[in-house]
Parts: structure tokens; sequence; C-alpha cells
């Protein structure tokens, strides 16, 4: 079944004056204009759109990249504002209204606001909210330790940074588990680092215990390959050096390295790690 607010897969039926007819299942046929045509198509191609309401609140389509769907946590700039609401970019030509009553703080033009993507359920229109918490959960028990999730950076707080998991929770980022500032509406990956007694969720944005070690390891062993077999990092490197080659903190680093020389495949010095054998390939 098709859906409203989500990119599908949808199958040219017929010709139209306009474009071409899809097959919208139980949506029915959906118009998608000429000039959003893939190059060649023709009756029987699968493609792939995004499905909205236009200005007169018909069913479209569009091969247009769409910034966001119905439940995404997306960072969208405002483009206009009127007597209805605050009109954001995300991507098509109709743009994402958000409501004045969902507005957690007056809208201006040319900021960029956190947003929640939804359908109304009394319009059936597709728009969104920063009224963030309406949406996004406190609490889950959901996520296991050590889980890679996807991030987008809420808010600064005194301890660290709020992010949305998933799109549906919230969860904390400490300022002693970062290297470097993270920006508002950053997307990034990340890691459940404990599920607090709370249901609140600790992140990490490096892989937790034997997953952490082992991907930095093959990271390492790759770029000890690239560089003739020694890389200038050393236990005592500061921690922004290592930081700018490997994207980790200096405590990983130290960690995986020690690792790495108990298995004797490197050698650690004041200067640098060197590896042991050159000969050996890493895939």
């Amino acid at each position: 079944m098709a859906k409203i607010g989500q990119i599908n897969q949808l199958q040219v039926t017929r010709k139209d004056t306009k474009g071409v007819c899809l097959d919208g299942k139980d949506l029915g046929e959906i118009i998608l204009l000429s000039r959003f045509l893939p190059k060649d198509c023709k009756i029987g191609d699968i493609i792939k759109v995004f499905i909205y309401l236009d200005s007169r609140e018909r069913l479209t389509a569009t091969t247009q990249q769409v910034k966001a769907q119905v439940g995404d946590v997306a960072n969208l700039k405002v483009v206009q504002v009127n007597n209805v609401g605050a009109f954001l970019d995300w991507g098509i030509a109709k743009d994402l209204l958000v409501p004045f009553n969902q507005q957690q703080i007056k809208m201006q033009v040319g900021e960029s606001y956190l947003v929640y993507v939804y359908i109304d359920p009394e319009t059936s229109r597709i728009v969104a909210s920063s009224k963030l918490n309406r949406f996004i959960h406190q609490n889950s028990n959901s996520y296991e330790k050590g889980q890679a999730v996807s991030l987008i950076i809420s808010d600064k707080t005194d301890i660290g940074y709020s992010a949305v998991i998933n799109n549906q929770h919230w969860g904390v980022i400490f300022f002693s588990d970062l290297v470097k500032p993270l920006k508002i509406g950053q997307k990034l990956k990340g890691y459940i680092k404990q599920i607090r007694g709370d249901g609140k969720v600790n992140l990490s944005l490096e892989a937790i215990g034997y997953a952490k070690v082992d991907s930095l390891s093959l990271k390492i062993l790759k770029a000890l390959h690239n560089n003739n077999g020694f890389i200038p990092l050393s236990d005592k490197s500061p921690a922004e050096l290592i930081y700018e080659q490997f994207a980790v903190s200096k405590k990983s680093y130290k960690m995986t390295i020690g690792s790495l020389y108990k298995k004797r495949l490197i050698t650690i010095s004041r200067e640098g790690i060197t590896l042991v054998d050159t000969s050996k390939k890493v895939k």
C-alpha cells in the first residue's frame, strides 16, 4: 500500500496529458508531472516517488529529493511566514507548514528549526511541529547497550547535548564523552551507552566495548598499511590530533593500540606506532 508523506516505489500505469499516472494501490491513481519524470520513462516502470497533497489537496507525486518524511525529525529552514503559520523548505515544490499552535517559539524567516513531521488527523495534511515533546518519548527500554542508532542533535544543556534517537526517543550525550562540540540539527551515528533505571538513555558517539576496539583496530591497521607501516600518533599524542585522524577519543585510541600491542601487531614509541609485519594485508 502506498503511504502519504513517504517515499514509495510505484508502477507507471498509463500516460496522461500532464505526465503519467502511478498505481497508488488503495490510494488510487496518482499523477506524476512531466517535469519530474525520469529519462526514457515508460509504462510498467517502477519509480521511486514521494507522495503528498498539492495546493488543491490532490494526491500528487514527485521525484524531488525530500528532506524529511512523515515520522522524521529534521532541521529545516523557514522560507515564509503568513497568517496561517510558518513554511519550511523541505526539498519539494510545496513548502511544509508549521501552524502557529505547533511552534515552540515564534518562527522567523531565514532561521532553521528542529521539527517533527506528521499527518494532522483533522485535516489529513502533512504538517510539522517544533513542540518535539509531543512526539518524542523520554523513556525507552527498547534498546540494547551498544546498539547503533541514528541521532539528531536537539539542544545544548548544562551536562551535554540532548539528541533524538531514531526519530522516537530522547537521549543525552555528556560533555565528558565528547572530543569536540556538536551543532544543533547535526545528524550522526551513535550508540546506546546505558539505559538508566528511570528508562532515560545515555548515548555515545563511539562503539561500546569490544565492538569499539574491533572496529577501531581495523581502522588503525588499514591506516598503518596505507602509510608504510607507521602513524605518528602514540598514546602521548594530543587528543585533538587523534580525533582528527580517527574521530575517536584519546582514551579509546590508547585502549585500542594497547590491545594491538598485546597481540604483537604493532610497536609503540613516543613518536607513534609501527606495524610489526607490513606484508600481512588487512581485509
